[in-house]
């Protein structure tokens, strides 16, 4: 009931409004939509979303980092991957955009898709 409170709209809207609060607290800079209201639910929530998106990543990617720098340097090969190369960027670009698609798309989505879908039915909200 707290978070519900200053929700501007109700529905797949306001789902959609809380949604992307919080993919934006952990991992942007902390925007919401205009209908999502303040309160000190929100405030303490998505801050705590904010500090934990930002800091906790740290931790495995420092611990990932030490493991590969503590391997010893082994030679090249023909089959050695290189990671100074045009291909390697394209291919870790493509897979941030894929892997970013496919955690925030759907849910993204389906508040409007649901709103168009309940309008064509006759209900508002």
């Amino acid at each position: 009931p707290v978070g519900l409170a200053t929700l501007g709209n109700a529905g797949p809207h306001g789902f959609s409004e809380i949604v992307y609060a919080f993919s934006s607290s952990a991992v942007g800079n902390g925007s919401a939509f205009g209908g999502l209201g303040s309160n000190v639910f929100y405030n303490l929530v998505l801050g705590l979303v904010m500090l934990a998106g930002r800091y906790l990543p740290m931790i495995p990617t420092l611990a990932l980092a030490g493991a590969i720098a503590a391997q010893p340097l082994r030679p090249s090969t023909r089959g050695t991957f290189r990671t100074d190369s045009f291909l390697f960027m394209l291919l870790l670009v493509g897979v941030a955009l894929i892997d970013s698609a496919l955690i925030f798309l759907p849910a993204d989505t389906l508040g409007p898709i649901a709103e168009q879908l309940l309008l064509a039915a006759g209900k508002t909200f």
